[in-house]
Parts: C-alpha cells; structure tokens; sequence
C-alpha cells in the first residue's frame, strides 16, 4: 500500500526497473544531445519568427537518436544505447525548442522599442531564463509527476516514453523523419535558393486603372507560402486549430481590409496612424502595416489573457497544491534513497535560482542594475516566474505543450510590470527595457519550465533517475541557448538592409554618449566603408526632437546627419533593397505585441482604437464559442501563412478519417504521417536558416544557383507579348545606366595616377559591373516569379508534397511501435 508521501509511485512500474542499473548520463548521449538540441532550436527558431509558434521536438529527437545510436553501433561493433541513454538525449536536445520559442517572440522586440539586439542581451536572458525555469520546476517534480501520475497525463512526454519503449524492440519508425527532412530540404532549395518556382503566389482580388476607379474585393490579396515547413506545422497541430487560424485571416484580410479600403476609398487626408498616404492610394500590404496590425495585435492579446483567465482554476490549484506538496514531500525527498527518486539538491535550486537573478542585475544591458529598476525587476521575475513555471507544468500535464498560453503568461506579466512601474512614475526607455527583459525571461522559464516536466514524466515512465535528467536538460539549456542568441543576431543580420529613401536629409539629430559605432550593411556594404553612430527615433521622441522624421534606426555622421534608414526584417517596410533585390521579412506577431504593450502604456503611443477593436473581436468569438487565441493569431499572420496550415490541417482531417478515428493518441503521435510532418519542418527551416545566410555570400555564387533571372530572360512558357516588351524595355533601361555607370568608372581609372588610385578605380568599375548585372537579373527574375507560369509550377509542387504527406497519414502505425510489456522485478 502506497505511503502518504508516494502514492502514486508505489503502484507505478517504470519500463526499466529501480533495482536495475544500466548506462544513462554519458558522454555521447550528452553531445549527441546537444547537437540535437542545436539543430532544432535553431530551426524553431526560425519558425517561431516565421508564423509565431513551434511544435515540440521531444518524439522527432527520440527517434533520431534511436536510429542514429544503432547505426553507429552497426559500423562500429560498439554496443547499442540503452533506452535510459536514449531519454537523455532526447532531453538534452528538447531544450533548444523552448528555448527558441521564449527568445522569439521576446527579444525581437528590442528593436522595436529602440533598443540594439547584443549579443549580450540576447544570450543572457536566453540562458538565465532557460535555466531559471529548470531549477524552478525541479521542486515540483514529485508534487506534479509522481503524486499525479494518472491525474496529470502529460501527453507529448507519454508519447515521447511510447518511442523510447519501442526503440528498444527494434523498427524503422525514424525513416519518415530522415524522408521529410530530405524531401523538405529539396523542395525548399529548388523554391528558395534556385527559384524555379514562386514562393509565394499571390493574386489581388480586385483591378485597377490609372483612369478608372478600383474594381473588385478593394484591398484584397489572396496568396500562399507554400512551404514545407507550414504544410507539416498544420499536419501536426490539427484541423481545428488550422481552421480557426484560416477564419482569423479571412476576416482580417477579406473582410476588414476591404471595408477598409472601401470606406477609405475617397478619403482625402491619412487616417492615423498613417500620417501622408491616404488609405485610397494604399497597397493591400500597406493597409495590413497602418490598421490590420494593430487590430491583430489586440486580439491576440485579449486571445491570450482569456486563454490563461480560462485556465485560472488549474492555476490556483497549481499553485496551492504545489505549495502544500512541497511541504508535505519536502522530507521524504531528502530521505529518497531509491534511484527514481534521486533530484538535484534543492540547495542548488535554491542559491541558483537567486543568482541567476542576481545575475541579471549585475548586466547593465538588460536595464535592471542594483537601483529600483534593479529591485522591483529581480522581485518580478522571482515572483512571476516561479508563478508561471507553476503554472506552465500544471497545464502542461493537463493539455499539453501545444496548448500552453506561453504568451498570455507573458502579455500578463508585461501588463502587471507596465503597471507598477507606471505607478511608481517610472515610464522612461530604461523602464520599457526593464519591462521587457522581465517579461522575456519569465517567458523563457515558463516555456522551459513546461518542456522540462514533459521530459521528467518520460523519464518517469521508463524508470530513469532525475539527476541525470536535471543535469542533461541544464546542459541543453545553456548550449542551446548559447547558439540561439547567435542564431537571432544572424537572422537579423542575415535580413537587414539600409536605404537612403523615405526620410529627410537635411535634420540634425542628437547623437546618445552610448550610440555604438557602425558600419552601413547592404546593398551599401562594398561603397560606403566611412563609419556612423546608430540614433533610435522613438515614437515619444517625435514631440522632443521637433524634426520632420519617422520612427526608426537611423546611421548618422559625426554631426548628427542621418544618412541611412534601417529596415529590420522583424518590422520590415520594404521587401526589396535599394539595388533591387528581394529580402524576406519574419511576420510574427508577439514581438510586435509585446512592444505595443510597453509603448501603450509606458509611452502613451498605442492605437486604443485599433487596438480595442481586436480585442472585442477576440472576446465575440468567445462568446460564440471560439477560442479566441489561435483566432487572433490568423487574424495578425499573412493569410499566406494561415492557408498553406490550414491545408496541412485538412490533410489530417482526411487522413485520419480514412484510416480510422480509433487510434490512440500515441499512436497518433507516431505515426508516419506525424513523423514525416516532423520531418518537413526540420527540413524546411533548416534549409530556410542555410538560405537566410545566402545574403552574406558574394553574388557571383548566388546567382549561379538561382534559376529566375534565366527562366525569366528566355520567355519560357510566356504568352503575353506587352509583358514580355515591357521587360525587355525595362532591361535595356537597367543596361543602358549601368554602361553609363560603366563608362564614368573606367575613365576614372584612366585617369588614376598612383596604384592606389588605380585599384580604387578598378574595384568601383566591379562593382558598377555587377550592379549592372543584378539590375537585368531582378527584372527578369521578378518576372518569372510573378508570372503564370511561376505559380502554376509553385502549385504543381506543393501538390506533389500535399499527395505524399497524405498517402503517409493514411498509414497506420508500424507494428514495432506497439510498446513490449515492461519487465518484471
């Protein structure tokens, strides 16, 4: 009979027994785990900054470690990993995914309250705030993982224990994991890199004349991101959350920008926040960046604070119940003596935990320090964070990862700090940093809080001891941290680009004592080495500074003259450089929230208006029986992003009809369709993160991979004779300056005297030459892209994906997947 301290443990029979002791905190389990948790925390990265969300890499990096253990003990004659060895990779490697996601949606935001992203900053809230919510859950392992086992379920972490048990029989479960992460590799290369085909195919659902009104759905643009990655995102997260984040975008994007651009349509002065361009003369894109973002934004902030208002009951009862079995195990954990019930010392814990958060203080990059930014900073994320890592566990248990309101923690814990710090007067820069870097590590720790209760149930199903665990996961939070915050800044870079247009030349701005020292990126990198300070224009600074300027990251001279305006692939205003080339931007939604919130309240620039009216749209859908959040959420994404999920989430529909609704969810979970889903977004990021990089390499390389400027140049598969003497007449243009530009750089270098001068010369003639060059090849290559045939191509291969990951989810699971009855003591 169960003791009072330990009645659940005492009826559980762990798959490895307690007597039993087999390898499990070793060193290839641990490197091989880390590398894991590199690879997919850089590639949700890249997701999270994509659509705003990402899907938990705990099932793919079993089995990826299962297979790859036993291959390496076929062609070595080692002996194969034990299943305890194989859970600490899988643990090791689940962090960077948590990870990710907290820095993501937080640090981006940065830039936009005017702030440099560091890498100090980035990287220390990263690892602080990984590791803050490991030791902090750690208390509550036996309150929520033995106590409750049988009440709490946590179902990634009991799918993740089916794949290990089964990885022990032996099977082939990890080969639709290595097919999608090579299928998805090669279609996003031939899309992105060669660009044999549209990325995004689009169509304006209305017309228009030079001479004649608009006709049509005014405002209206219909378009795919038929990608791999989104395709598997939908696959996996499921038709009902697909379809509410679809109905979110038809509202945002076919109803409400359209009586936008309707009811604008004869407006004669902007509508703020737009302060030139009247809403007639605006693009579907423009109307999204003035109006549809904030009511976006306002909706996915009342969308997450309903979806934590929801869960208010299990939070308290988290809270209360965790407390009060605290006290009530705290001896019995002292005194476990059993090697399932073997934690890290909770001195550790403890004296961790506060110098983490002592830490943090001693940075002054995160705008905490020892004053009263510092204090109430430091009691924040002590109080919030171990609040919401309570909380992250509990529901977690309850409904899993991807069901977790992650943000609505956060957007609670940004409002409450907004608060306070209002209260105390204090709505300065410094403070709207504080805010932020609070906010960011209670995130972190709560997404990581939640991932390590997962990996703990997994251990716990299979009999492995905590320690090792505790210490595997701290080690996969610091590495992947590490590379995380490197990964953001190169990102960043990666789709960063500087323009000479759209602001005035003539103001005089004042330059800060710390305004670091830079030089101009591209397309300016090769002509312009002098070096500039970095000025932030603030919203709040417009009145101050009494200049006729925008809000943005500016590069000024010694005097103060802006030269260059930033454009940040997080808050992109344009999608092509000066030069012409096509840049990519990141559409997630919680930087930008996260940022509204802080300058709403601590600088009085919000869009109530906008704002409100998202949220109210959020709070009707409730009413209705919505839920609000993944509603919102479609609501702020493109609707190019929400179709190519929705169609992933249809596929699972159908799939899982034909195949039989009877399966059990761990089934569910490992079945080849989910396998290869999780293959597709592997793959497609991690190639989307190769690509990204491409920026960095001379163009001489990237053009000889890119195939559009040749399609384009060859008229293959075009009909339309005026579009194609339109772009022959545009390319004769782009080559008639370029000769000129040419020639006025040739009759330098004749007339050069000394051989520096010469190889000054020589070298602005190269690079007239190849800026010629990629004038013609962005004419021909954007011809191709926005032509018929481009698109039908983009949805011939796209279908070709659809069809395989179809056909895949149809198929049930293998028979090896069915676990073997544990053993017997």
């Amino acid at each position: 009979m169960a003791t009072e301290n330990e009645p659940a443990s005492a009826a559980h029979q762990p798959y490895v027994p307690d007597n039993v002791t087999m390898p499990e905190f070793t060193w290839s389990a641990v490197l091989v785990g880390v590398l894991l948790g590199i690879l997919f925390g850089a590639s949700s990265l890249y997701l999270v900054l994509k659509v705003g969300m990402t899907v938990s890499a705990s099932v793919p990096i079993a089995v990826l470690s299962i297979t790859l253990f036993r291959f390496f003990s076929r062609i070595t004659g080692f002996r194969r990993a034990t299943i305890l060895e194989n859970n600490i990779v899988q643990t090791t490697g689940s962090a960077g995914e948590s990870i990710a996601f907290g820095v993501g949606v937080t640090m981006p935001a940065l830039l936009l309250l005017g702030f440099e992203m560091d890498v100090i900053r980035v990287m220390t809230v990263a690892v602080l705030g990984g590791l803050l919510g490991i030791l902090m859950m750690i208390p509550l392992r036996r309150a929520f993982i033995v106590k409750q086992h049988g009440l709490l379920t946590y179902p990634e972490g009991t799918a993740c224990a089916e794949v290990l048990v089964a990885g022990e029989k032996g099977g082939s479960t990890a080969r639709m994991v290595f097919v999608g992460f090579g299928v998805a590799l090669a279609h996003k290369f031939l899309t992105a890199a060669t660009k044999l085909w549209t990325e995004t195919p689009s169509e304006r659902l209305y017309t228009e004349a030079a001479d004649a009104p608009k006709q049509g759905l005014k405002g209206a643009e219909i378009g795919g991101e038929l990608s791999p990655e989104l395709l598997g995102v939908g696959f996996l997260i499921g038709p009902k959350i697909a379809s509410l984040m679809l109905a979110g975008a038809v509202l945002s994007y076919l109803v409400l920008g359209p009586l936008i651009a309707t009811f604008g349509e004869q407006l004669t002065v902007a509508v703020a926040p737009e302060k030139e361009k009247t809403i007639g003369k605006m693009a579907p894109g423009e109307i999204k960046n003035n109006y549809l973002k904030y009511i976006g934004a306002g909706a996915v902030a009342a969308g997450g604070i309903i979806s934590m208002c929801r869960a208010l009951p299990l939070i308290f009862s988290s809270i209360f119940s965790g407390l009060r079995d605290l006290r009530s195990t705290s001896t019995g954990v002292q005194k476990a003596t059993r090697r399932t019930d073997r934690d890290m010392s909770m001195a550790v814990v403890l004296f961790g935990s506060v110098g983490m958060v002592a830490a943090l203080m001693f940075i002054p990059a995160l705008g905490l320090g020892f004053g009263l930014y510092g204090l109430l900073g430091a009691v924040m994320i002590l109080v919030f964070g171990f609040l919401f890592v309570t909380v992250s566990s509990r529901l977690t248990g309850e409904i899993g990862s991807s069901s977790n309101p992650i943000s609505g923690m956060t957007i609670a814990t940004l409002l409450l700090t907004c608060i306070i710090f209002l209260i105390a007067q204090q709505t300065g820069p410094a403070a709207m940093l504080t805010a932020l870097t609070v906010a960011a590590v209670v995130c972190i720790a709560s997404s990581n809080g939640g991932t390590t209760s997962q990996d703990l149930k997994t251990g716990y199903l299979i009999g492995a001891t905590p320690r090792p665990q505790q210490y595997a996961i701290l080690i996969g939070a610091l590495t992947s941290a590490l590379v995380i915050g490197g990964t953001m800044l190169a990102l960043d870079a990666a789709g960063t680009h500087y323009t000479v247009h759209g602001f005035p030349k003539d103001v005089t701005l004042s330059i800060p004592d710390d305004a670091p020292s830079v030089h101009v990126g591209q397309p300016y990198e090769k002509k312009d080495t002098n070096t500039y300070r970095v000025v932030h224009v603030r919203e709040e600074d417009l009145e101050k500074l009494k200049v006729d300027i925008k809000p943005g990251r500016y590069l000024v001279d010694g005097q103060g003259k802006p030269h260059y305006r930033t454009d940040m692939p997080i808050d992109q205003k344009s999608k092509k450089m000066d030069d012409g080339t096509s840049v990519k931007g990141f559409q997630a939604p919680q930087p930008q929230l996260f940022s509204s919130i802080i300058k709403g309240i601590l600088g009085g620039t919000l869009e109530w208006g906008l704002f409100g009216i998202g949220a109210l749209i959020a709070i009707a859908m409730e009413l209705a029986g919505v839920r609000a959040l993944p509603f919102a959420v479609g609501m702020y994404l493109p609707i190019s992003v929400s179709i190519p999920i929705f169609i992933g989430g249809l596929l699972r529909w159908g799939a899982d009809k034909l195949r039989g609704g009877s399966a059990s969810d761990v089934e569910t979970e490992t079945s080849p369709g989910v396998l290869l889903s999780s293959g597709f977004i592997a793959g497609g990021t991690v190639c989307g993160l190769i690509i990204a990089f491409f920026t960095f390499l001379p163009y001489s390389f990237t053009r000889v991979i890119d195939f559009s400027h040749v399609l384009g140049a060859s008229n293959v598969l075009q009909t339309d004779k005026a579009k194609i003497d339109e772009v022959k007449k545009a390319a004769d243009e782009a080559k008639t300056k370029g000769e000129a530009d040419e020639a006025i750089a040739e009759k330098a270098a004749q007339n050069a005297k000394t051989d520096e001068e010469k190889q000054k010369a020589f070298a602005e003639k190269a690079e007239r030459i190849e800026e010629k060059q990629k004038a013609i090849d962005g004419i021909h290559g954007e011809y191709w892209l926005e032509s018929g045939a481009g698109k039908i191509l983009a949805l011939l291969a796209f279908g070709v994906l659809c069809v395989f990951l179809f056909w895949q989810g149809m198929q049930t699971t293998p028979k090896d997947v069915v676990s073997p009855p544990p053993p017997t003591t």
